[in-house]
Formats: structure tokens, sequence, C-alpha cells
């Protein structure tokens, strides 16, 4: 007989793998034992030598639904004497964080099933779940994951799930969040001022959403305010007591309902229907919504429902529902039911609580499909703590703390060839949300046992995150904004550090130079280790400093002025001081220097009529810009003026000013298309001429699909890498900064 010992590591606790091994062992004839410990699972088998090969083929070969086998490594084993009679399930080892934890997963169709089953045990439970489905990381406080580590702890089963959780024939063998409505958390409602309220919770919140009510609903990764999204009354209201006059709200529906809305693509529908169930920007189609759900918007953001607690209130109600986190706008979600009662009294007519403990908050993830791909506008619920692979070339990185910028803030930790880049936090502007980050920091590097060995962030030293990092008394390794979304799209693309140079075009809002002014229209040459800008916009005023990043019109002026137009822009603009913030700019006051591409967006909008006097959220101005470009036909682009590197707007502008009877539609798409063009020449020049080996597109601005359509028509022939996983946006800047500091220490 003979003996091996099987180490398998990945994503392989928390999905029903030790019962997968236990039938794998049985069906080959095989004794041993099967355990989690901090490395992730430990195969301890003997047998026929075939039987020992099949095993250890089968166990990446036919793994269970929601595994990620990273690695399969195989060891003699001395076989006790006397050996082990059968093939059993072992207690786990000792706490530890080398492996991979499971994200959350959507109810899987046999949950569903049940829930939906009179005849069933657990028929109309909130709770049900599986192993290959429920909560894992929302429930999680420490590894191995077992239950006694869950916030499922205080919940004890009772005989029946415990026979089910103890059957290798049952799909809940070994589910360590497994409930039932005798033993597992309960739900009820309350009113808004706290009093319980006797009968079916989801019941009385079903019939409060069909009489144009609010109600807070405790999900999975913390409250969402839901309304009812066919009622106009009722989505002006939720506006109203949220204090959010124009974001997007996220709808959610079941199938059936959702098909009345919206066409999704298969592409959609896959990743609507995937195990993270994330929102997916979909177009508008069908029966009409109230515009006021996404104003201005050409697409609408669906999410099919995650938890059977989800999916018993829709069958309820039978309709889309808005839902939106349960904050107040810019605060972060609110998890506990002390905290919703305190803070969301104000915003509910309603309330639907449990038991159950958030062990973390997370937001719901956000997706979208272009013609290029799969894109990740907003990395959460379903997506972490999900790992990225490092590009060959880092295996012996030091183990790095990266902590990203300040808006759309996310950490990243570096260790063993892995990246966890963690969750969306939000703005650290706000004090809640800083509060936030600093217990993620803690959470994360407890749970994944991170002793970083240096810390990489931002150089912008006025950045929350910079000075939190500058505090550690690590190492600091300092890494300029667009470098990092550089690296953020090579690391995504898993380019070697040896790869080469590329010419990443980085496109957002404002970030801070190396020449100490604010950049965000960029072509940079280089690769992990550095960089060179061989290209950028035509640096304008940010007239009134921040404020310019809230009222698209003062980039308007600055930008007409700039380009000789003067008197257009008095036109266009009658009500505002524009000569006293022309005197300020003149004079330098409070009008650094910016190149920012998501600026020229802003003031294009304005322009056009399509931006909001005082934009309610960040890139507003631009998302409506490309709402109205995406109903135009192909256009040729307004012209831009490209010399030495230097892309000039100038005469786009002066070409639109004779040109201002172009429909809104044309005129938008043609100023994708010219701005396209002139980055897209810049970088491609860097190839052709042997300098780049291929084009790089990151920073949020590239979020935007008519724009990223247009690029990749300019750079046809030309390698492009682009984001799918990690987020354009600053929340994949963490991952960034990573791959910058560990290629510098290896250099």
């Amino acid at each position: 007989m003979q003996g091996w010992q099987i180490r398998v590591r990945g994503q392989v606790q928390g999905v029903g793998f030790r019962p997968f091994v236990w039938r794998l062992a049985r069906r080959e004839g095989l004794v041993g034992a099967v355990s989690n410990d901090a490395e992730g699972v430990l195969v301890l088998a003997a047998g026929a030598a075939g039987a020992l090969v099949r095993l250890r083929d089968g166990l990446a070969a036919e793994a269970p639904p929601l595994a990620r086998v990273d690695a399969v490594e195989v060891a003699d084993w001395a076989v006790p004497d006397p050996r082990p009679e059968s093939f059993t399930i072992a207690a786990s080892g000792a706490a530890g964080a080398e492996t991979r934890v499971t994200p959350d997963a959507a109810t899987c169709p046999e949950c569903l099933a049940e829930i939906r089953d009179p005849g069933a045990r657990r028929y109309g439970y909130a709770f049900t779940n599986c192993t290959h489905c429920g909560p894992r990381f929302t429930i999680l406080r420490g590894l191995p994951y077992d239950r006694a580590r869950t916030t499922m702890a205080p919940f004890e089963m009772c005989p029946a799930c415990r026979a089910d959780y103890e059957d290798p024939a049952d799909r809940r063998f070994h589910a360590q969040p497994i409930a039932c409505p005798d033993c597992g958390p309960k739900l009820w409602a309350e009113t808004a001022d706290g009093a319980a309220l006797d009968g079916d919770a989801l019941g009385l919140a079903g019939e409060a959403l069909l009489a144009g009510r609010i109600v807070a609903l405790k999900g999975l990764g913390g409250f969402h305010l839901a309304c009812d999204a066919t009622n106009p009354a009722a989505v002006a209201e939720l506006r109203r007591r949220k204090r959010r006059p124009a974001k997007p709200f996220a709808l959610m529906a079941g199938e059936p309902v959702l098909e009345r809305y919206a066409a999704p693509s298969p592409q959609e529908w896959a990743r609507l229907r995937s195990p993270a169930a994330p929102i997916v920007l979909i177009g508008k189609a069908g029966a009409t919504l109230p515009e006021a759900l996404a104003p201005g918007q050409g697409a609408l953001g669906w999410m099919l429902p995650y938890t059977p607690l989800h999916h018993l209130l829709l069958d309820a109600v039978g309709r889309p529902l808005v839902m939106t986190s349960g904050n107040l706008s810019g605060e972060p979600q609110v998890i506990g039911n002390a905290e919703a009662r305190e803070k969301l009294a104000g915003f509910a007519d309603l309330f639907v609580m449990h038991d159950r403990e958030i062990a973390r908050r997370l937001d719901d993830s956000v997706e979208r499909i272009t013609l290029a791909g799969p894109m990740v506008l907003r990395r959460a619920r379903g997506q972490v703590p999900g790992t990225l692979p490092l590009p060959e070339g880092f295996a012996d990185a030091p183990q790095v703390l990266a902590l990203g910028g300040q808006m759309k803030a996310a950490i990243c930790l570096t260790k063993n060839g892995q990246a966890l880049l963690g969750h969306h936090l939000g703005d650290l502007d706000d004090a809640l949300t800083l509060q936030a980050f600093e217990q993620a920091l803690e959470d994360y590097r407890a749970l994944f046992d991170h002793r970083p060995e240096m810390v990489a962030v931002d150089l912008h030293h006025g950045y929350r995150a910079t000075r939190a990092g500058e505090a550690m008394g690590l190492p600091v390794e300092r890494v300029q904004h667009h470098h990092a979304h550089l690296a953020a799209v090579l690391g995504e693309n898993l380019w070697p550090r040896d790869g080469g140079k590329v010419a990443a075009i980085v496109l957002d809002g404002l970030g801070l130079g190396d020449d100490g002014t604010i950049w965000g229209g960029e072509v940079l040459l280089g690769d992990y280790a550095g960089f060179e800008r061989i290209g950028w916009l035509t640096p304008a005023p940010l007239a009134g400093g921040d404020a310019a990043n809230r009222e698209p019109w003062r980039n308007l002026m600055v930008r007409l002025d700039a380009a000789g137009l003067a008197g257009l822009a008095d036109e266009i603009l009658p009500d505002r001081p524009r000569e006293p913030l022309r005197r300020a700019v003149a004079a330098g006051v409070n009008a650094p220097l910016s190149s920012s591409a998501g600026r020229l967006f802003d003031a294009f909008a304005c322009a056009l009529g399509v931006a909001p006097e005082r934009m309610s959220y960040e890139g507003e101005a631009g998302m409506l810009l490309e709402a109205v470009a995406a109903g135009a036909g192909p256009v040729d682009g307004w012209p831009f003026d490209v010399a030495g590197g230097v892309i000039d707007p100038a005469p786009m502008w002066r070409a639109w000013a004779a040109a201002r009877d172009t429909p809104a539609p044309e005129a938008a798409a043609m100023f994708h298309e010219g701005l396209a063009a002139a980055f897209a020449r810049v970088a491609r020049d860097a190839v052709s001429q042997g300098r780049a080996e291929a084009v790089a597109l990151s920073g949020g601005v590239l979020q935007n699909a008519v724009l990223e359509a247009a690029l990749l028509r300019h750079l046809d022939g030309v390698p492009v890498l682009r984001h799918a996983k990690v987020p354009a946006n600053d929340g994949g800047l963490a991952f960034g900064q990573a791959l910058v500091a560990g290629a510098r220490a290896l250099a």
C-alpha cells in the first residue's frame, strides 16, 4: 500500500471541498483523511498507486463549482501502523491564512427550489444555503473556515441540520452556515420607531412596497433601502429622503420581471447569473420605468436576487425594486441593527431585520459588458476576497501593503505570488469611510496573516491613505498615480516583469504628477519599475480649485478662453461670475494647472447643455455625455492638434463653435471620436517606432464604453491591454501601487 500527502492550494475552503475529496477517495477505495488548515486542504491518502493518481488528477478536474484550485502538491506519506480503516474528514488544523477565502455566492438552483417547495423543511426560509451557495466572506471572522469562526457560531444546529451536515450524500455535508427555521437566524419586521410587528416579515415588507413605502432590508453585506421601481412617487420620495438627486439607483428583479424592462445579451445574462451576482449595466429596452431611476442615462443597473431573502421578497411583489445602499449619501453602508435604527429611521417606513451579524460590510459589485468584453466598475460582494495571480517575475517580491488613493478607496496586499485587492470602500474625505478604511486594514491583515515589509502610497501627501501609510513605520514607496494605473492594467493581463514597455493611455479625473501639476490625460511609456510621460492633454487651470471638480461651467469657461473663444463663453455662461474667476486665473489664485481628461468631458457636456450646474456625484457630466453620444451613428471626430506629444483641444472647440447647430448626439460622438484619435495616435506611434510592445488602457474615464470602442478602432492591429477584472478607476489603484513597489524592491 502506497501513501501520499497531497496539499491543495487555492479557493478550497467553504466550497464543499472536504466532502468532495471524501467522496472521491471513497470511490477510489482509499483510506486516510482530509482536513482544512492554514495552507488550504491537506489530504492524507493510502491505497493502490493507480487510485492515488486518479485522486490527484480528480482534485482539479472534478472540483466543486465554487472552488479554484491553484496548486496540487504531492509528497510521500508514511502510512501509520495500524493503517486507517476508512477515509474520514478530520477536524481543521491551526488557524492561518495561506489559503483563499471564498467570496459570498448567490443562491443555487437547488436551494431556490427548496425554499419554494411547500413540502420542504426549509420552505420559505430566508437563510437557506449549502456548500454551493450562501454567505462566506460576510460572515467570516477568522481562518480556517469553520462555523465556530463565523457569525453563525451562536446558532447551534438542531438534530435535523446536524444530520444533513454529517451526511456525505447531502449537499450540506459540512456546509458551515447550515440552518433551518428551527435553529437558524430569525427574520422580523419593525416600524421606523423600532416597534416589532407581528406577522410574516417579508409579507409585511411586500405590502409596504406595493403601497409605495420605503423598506430598509438587512441583506448579506449590509442594509439596502428598497422601493417599488415602477412607482415614480416612491422613487422620488426615496431620492428626497436620501438626498440623492441624480445618482443612478440599482434595481433588483427576478428573471421574468427583468425581461420586461431589459434585453440582456448572453454575456450580460452570464454575469447576472454568476455566483457573484453583480449589478450589471444594461441598456433600456421594453416597458418604460421612471426616468428618475437613472436621470439622463441610457442604461440601468440590474441585479438578480442573490439570497433566499431577496428571492422571497421579489416573489411577494412581482415587480422590480430599487435596491440601493442603506446609508447617508457618501457614508459607508449600515450593517448593524442598532446602527440601522439610528441612521435609517429617517429614510425607511419599515425595517426587515435579522439576528445574524454581518462580519464586514460589502457593497454590491458593479460590472458592464462593452464591445471589448467584461469590465468591473466596482469590486465588492461576490468578488472579494478573491485573489489575483502576480505576473511572471514577481515570485520573490516582498510582502507589500498598498493603500490606494482618496476616491474609490481600496487596499491591496501581496504575498506568495498572489495579490488580494480589497473591496470598494468609498471616498476617504468622509470620516466614517476613513474609519471603515482603518477597519479594513486591520481586518485583511489579520485574516490573511499579512506581514508587510513595505507600504506603497500615492504621491499626493494630502491623501488620507498616503498619510496613513507614512505613519506605519515601514519603508514607504511613493507611486505616481497614473503609473499605478499603468501597472494595474499590466498586472491584470499578467504582463511579465521583464516583458518590455507599453504605451499606456491613462485618462481620469486627477492625480498628482511628478512635476507637481495635476495630471489626468496622459500617455505614459513604461513598465512596472518606471515610466516617462510622452503625451498629455494641454493643461488648463482648475478655476476655483476643487470647485472645478463639481461645477462643469468653470472648465468650459477656461477651455473656451484658451481657444480664443472668450466671447462665446460669455454668451453661453451669462449668469456665471466669469470676470472675477478670470482675474483669479490670471493671478494664479486657486487655479492649479491640470491635464485632466475628466474635466474636459465636463466642459463639453456643459457646452452641449447636458451637464448639471453642480454635479451631485463623481463623473456625472461624463456619464451623461456618454449616454448622449451612444445615440449617434458613425461620425468623424472633431479635430485635436497633436504636436510633440501635446494633445490640444483648442481646434476642437473652434470647430464645434463654427457648427453649434450639430445635434447633441452627433456632437457628443464627435468629441469621443476626436479625443480617441488623438490619444491613439501618440500611443500607436510609440509602438510603430519600437519604443513600446503594446498599448494599455486605464483610468476611470476608460469605463466609458463609447470612448473605449473609439480607441480600439483607432488602435486596430496594435496589441491592446485593457481591464476586465480590476477596476480601471481608482478602485484598482492599490493593485498597481503594489506591483510598482514590488518591482522596485526586486530591482
